[in-house]
């Protein structure tokens, strides 16, 4: 079992940029397919963005594509989000999450078992 703790959430102006990182131990990292979601106050979780097991592969959500990129570090089990022209609509926490193969589509949050806690991400406009 995989376990995730993220961090590199801030306060920050619109226009800026932030890196999150999603630490894992506990398992093969390269084994699972990792994902970011987010959610905001009084909304439901939502994808942002995912990358395959083997770093092959990635998707994002429309909101956020040309702006994030996803990558991931299988040797040192880190996986990132680089965040640009961050906007007050990308005020969320942020998660990493973690799926082994053959659960459903990367895009779908019930498709994930693992959770990390969450960092907090907010823009000021």
């Amino acid at each position: 079992q995989v376990q995730l703790v993220e961090s590199g959430g801030a306060l920050v102006q619109a226009g800026g940029s932030l890196r999150l990182s999603c630490a894992a131990s506990g398992g093969t990292f390269s084994s699972y397919h990792m994902g970011w979601f987010r959610q905001a106050p009084g909304k439901e979780r939502e994808f942002v963005a995912a990358v395959t097991g083997s770093a092959s592969r990635t998707y994002y959500a429309d909101s956020v594509k040309g702006r994030f990129t996803i990558s991931r570090d299988n040797a040192r089990n880190t996986l990132t989000l680089q965040m640009n022209s961050l906007k007050p609509e990308d005020t969320a926490v942020y998660y990493c999450a973690a799926k082994s193969d053959g659960l459903g589509s990367l895009g779908n949050k019930n498709n994930y078992p693992y959770w990390g806690q969450g960092t907090q991400v907010t823009v000021s406009s």
